[in-house]
């Protein structure tokens, strides 16, 4: 498929530095009108996760799941302003939070990964029951999760799910993680620790045996940090290990659903390896659009957002969400009542 350099995408004015567009959804963007419903979620192995729908009075025929990123949570208002948009058009929405993320400590000593897809398989095969299709949306590390989930076993992929959309991804992660040791990139890294560590802190508090604190307080970076916490947690020989095995780029060539990857030309956290050219230049179902600017889940849509209420990215999902061909919407295999969605939640 071709790759789309020429994105419609344009910052307003002011808005062009790729730093300013990362920090300023964060900073200044609320989203109002988002009521979600939590429904507490019990996983194959004896823990829960979180997941936060926004549905009408009466049932759709579609759903689109949302992902967040690393440290993040379906509260966050990229992931509000998605859940937003697609419900105005129709959409049941449910935006699910990784474990330990949805504002509870997970049960289990074991939390998540950037190329963890296991839970994201579990959330599927509970809520798609009930529609005729099921949309995929995720961002950064949710967006990883996603792409891997798509390819790194694409005859397991629910067949309900038609179509995917990934917004600033870093589907290289051990270049991404040099990326953020950056000087640059200093107050980005600096928050993402301070998070993870408090977050281990309070599971060692509850499972001392698995955490090696010592070596979580010495690390700087994330490569310290995955060395020291993450691959052991989840059985990876090594971080080296750990970063070519969860990567989403070497699974991107077996998708075999229609998906797109925005990634930012400017984006802060990303560098050449996670813009996969040829992946998408070969592919007939993995497409690539790379905006000038738009910084890392950025894309602001206006200096006053309360004037469209949209971002560039809900617009985008939109319109890729509408370019569904009649074939995808056919209802594939599957439950599709809205009494039995029901019940399996």
């Amino acid at each position: 498929m071709p790759v789309l350099e020429a994105s419609s995408y344009r910052p307003p004015m002011l808005l062009g530095n790729a730093h300013l567009q990362t920090v300023w959804p964060t900073l200044f963007r609320k989203v109002d009108g988002v009521d979600f419903e939590r429904v507490r979620l019990a996983t194959p192995d004896g823990d829960f996760l979180l997941l936060d729908w926004l549905r009408g009075p009466a049932p759709a025929s579609a759903l689109v799941i949302l992902s967040h990123g690393l440290e993040g949570n379906s509260r966050r208002p990229y992931m509000t302003g998605m859940a937003r948009a697609l419900r105005a058009q129709g959409f049941d929405v449910l935006a699910w939070n990784f474990r330990g993320c949805g504002g509870e400590l997970n049960s289990k000593s074991r939390y998540y990964h950037s190329g963890e897809t296991g839970d994201l398989r579990t959330v599927i095969t509970s809520a798609a029951t009930g529609y005729d299709r099921v949309y995929l949306v995720g961002f950064s590390v949710g967006g990883n999760v996603t792409l891997r989930y798509l390819g790194e076993a694409p005859d397991r992929v629910d067949p309900r799910v038609v179509r995917a959309l990934a917004f600033s991804v870093p589907c290289d992660l051990g270049a991404s993680a040099r990326q953020l040791a950056r000087p640059a990139n200093k107050i980005y890294l600096t928050n993402f620790m301070q998070s993870l560590r408090d977050k281990i802190r309070a599971k060692a508090r509850r499972f001392p045996e698995a955490f090696a604190l010592q070596k979580l307080e010495a690390a700087r970076n994330f490569v310290d940090f995955d060395e020291a916490i993450t691959a052991p947690m989840f059985g990876f020989a090594g971080v080296a290990d750990y970063y070519a095995q969860a990567s989403s780029r070497p699974v991107l060539p077996t998708i075999q659903i229609p998906t797109l990857l925005v990634n930012a030309k400017d984006d802060p956290f990303l560098t050449p390896e996670c813009f996969p050219i040829a992946e998408a230049t070969q592919s007939t179902a993995f497409h690539l659009e790379i905006p000038s600017h738009g910084g890392h889940v950025g894309f602001v849509g206006d200096y006053k957002p309360e004037v469209t209420g949209w971002y560039w990215s809900e617009r985008r999902a939109v319109e890729w969400l509408a370019d569904a061909t009649p074939e995808e919407k056919k209802a594939p295999r599957g439950p599709t009542t809205g009494a039995a969605r029901d019940s399996a939640l």
